[in-house]
């Protein structure tokens, strides 16, 4: 360690380039971290935040944008509901709607159709619960255009006036757009695309999007034995984040960059330690020479990679959450997450020393008589 630690100050030059491009890939890594968390969070934000462990599908629906094409019945939420090991079971719609203040300001809502007082209800942080049956109770995003308590948003095409009873505690998104809860008859009339003043056929009061199933103790339920029963095709809560609309490609996309990012983080520092190992072989030689074995080598290359990667991931880190924070609340769906970046930091310093072994193996191969002057 001795010798590692002497040459990294004496080609300080050297290695603190090295430690500068470690510390922008982690600067980029942690930008990533907050993008990736920012997605999900303004994706399915709502449904991170529904107290169900899963949700029942129509069967043979496909998995992307599932939310808008499946159709449930309350019989299959009943069926779901004399489950043993199912707490309780509800009927849930689900819809993306373009609508305006009565200002005339557009807003894009995505509805979500619960039974007001039951568990799918949030609790409103400011207003009252539902209790009309043009009650809506809005994420505490919605503020942001404008509206507040006991106004007035129109849904355009249909001209159906919903009144903002409240405001959730907390963001609440489905594909990007703010969520409004209401009463499920009433998006059951607009789903139907019932206009304001008619009346809608009485079977539509039955159907809904999906079933919200929440297991006894918030354990899951068998879900097969429940799809059997019901004649649904269930998802677990983390499952149907899949079919919020764009979800998969949006996480496929930043997979794949991160992916790449680390990829590139091994072979930048693999191929530093290669070029610095070929250019310190004949030191290498005078110290097989002098009866250092190949292990402590070994050992004294990768403690050198070991410092370099650790305090230019650590220095990236904080330079990236410097930047970070400047980004949350600026509009950009990005959020940092601890674990996110603390695990991406950790890949690259694995994937550094990875790299950095594979060129150290180099060593193995320095012949000793090279320090006696063989080659020369």
């Amino acid at each position: 360690m001795f010798l590692a630690l002497r040459e990294l100050w004496f080609a300080r030059t050297r290695f603190l380039l090295m430690g500068t491009v470690v510390a922008l890939v982690a600067v980029l890594m942690v930008i990533l971290s907050g993008l990736s968390s920012g997605l999900v969070a303004d994706g399915v934000s709502a449904l991170q935040r529904t107290p169900v462990q899963a949700f029942a599908f129509a069967e043979g629906t496909r998995t992307d944008s599932a939310f808008s094409r499946s159709v449930v019945t309350e019989d299959q939420a009943a069926a779901w509901r004399a489950r043993p090991d199912v707490a309780d079971a509800a009927l849930l719609g689900n819809a993306i709607v373009n609508a305006r203040t009565a200002s005339g300001t557009p807003v894009d809502l995505t509805l979500f159709g619960v039974e007001p007082g039951s568990f799918l209800e949030p609790a409103p942080a400011e207003g009252r619960p539902l209790t009309g049956d043009t009650d809506i109770l809005v994420s505490d995003t919605v503020r942001e255009a404008g509206i507040a308590v006991g106004d007035t948003i129109v849904l355009e095409r249909l001209g159906t006036e919903l009144t903002v009873a409240g405001f959730t505690a907390d963001k609440r998104t489905f594909g990007h757009v703010d969520v409004a809860y209401l009463p499920l008859r009433t998006w059951q009339a607009i789903h139907a695309g019932t206009r304001a003043g008619e009346l809608p056929d009485p079977r539509v009061y039955t159907e809904a999007s999906v079933v919200a199933v929440r297991g006894v103790d918030d354990r899951l339920p068998d879900l097969a034995a429940g799809d059997a029963a019901a004649g649904t095709a269930a998802k677990t809560l983390e499952e149907s984040f899949d079919a919020s609309p764009g979800y998969s490609a949006e996480m496929m996309t930043m997979s794949l960059i991160k992916g790449f990012l680390y990829a590139i983080s091994a072979l930048v520092v693999g191929a530093f330690f290669s070029i610095w190992t070929v250019q310190r072989s004949r030191e290498l030689a005078v110290l097989r020479a002098m009866g250092a074995s190949t292990g402590f080598l070994l050992r004294d290359g990768l403690a050198q990679a070991t410092v370099v990667l650790l305090a230019s991931v650590t220095v990236g880190v904080l330079l990236g959450l410097g930047l970070g924070s400047g980004l949350e609340g600026s509009g950009m769906p990005f959020a940092l997450e601890t674990g996110p970046v603390a695990s991406g930091a950790a890949i690259l310093v694995l994937l550094g020393l990875l790299g950095a072994a594979v060129a150290v193996v180099r060593v193995t191969r320095v012949d000793p008589l090279t320090a006696l002057g063989e080659n020369r």
